[in-house]
């Protein structure tokens, strides 16, 4: 299955770029054990970044920003199969678990819950 782990980026970092890249490593953390379970890890920031730099983002929180991080996740759960969510205040995060309710696909709030992943 494609996963999209869900979690705290932004949030709670007052912008600070070593706090949000410390919290992308947390995202990042559960990748391997669903890529060795047999599916597909995704990372909204894993799109989201690239894209807002390419389009000329200067500053986290701009329009730019704005206009690309949260519907990045809202296009990639048309794709996903299913959401790993995990701990922390995230307004995005919790955003991404609405979306995927009302499609009907499965969230997870621990890895051992992911299937094959006990």
């Amino acid at each position: 299955m494609l996963i999209l782990i869900a979690g705290p980026y932004r949030s709670g970092t007052g912008d600070d770029p070593v706090k949000m890249a410390e919290n992308l490593k947390r995202l990042e953390a559960p990748s391997y054990a669903l890529f060795k379970a047999g599916h597909l890890p995704m990372i909204g920031e894993w799109v989201a970044l690239p894209v807002w730099h390419a389009a000329g983002g200067k500053s986290i929180g701009d329009d730019l920003y704005e206009e690309i991080f949260h519907p990045t996740a809202g296009r990639l759960l048309q794709l996903c199969e299913g959401v790993l969510r995990l701990p922390g205040d995230s307004k995005g995060a919790d955003n991404d678990v609405r979306i995927a309710r009302e499609r009907g696909i499965p969230v997870w709030y621990k890895l051992e819950d992911v299937p094959g992943c006990a």
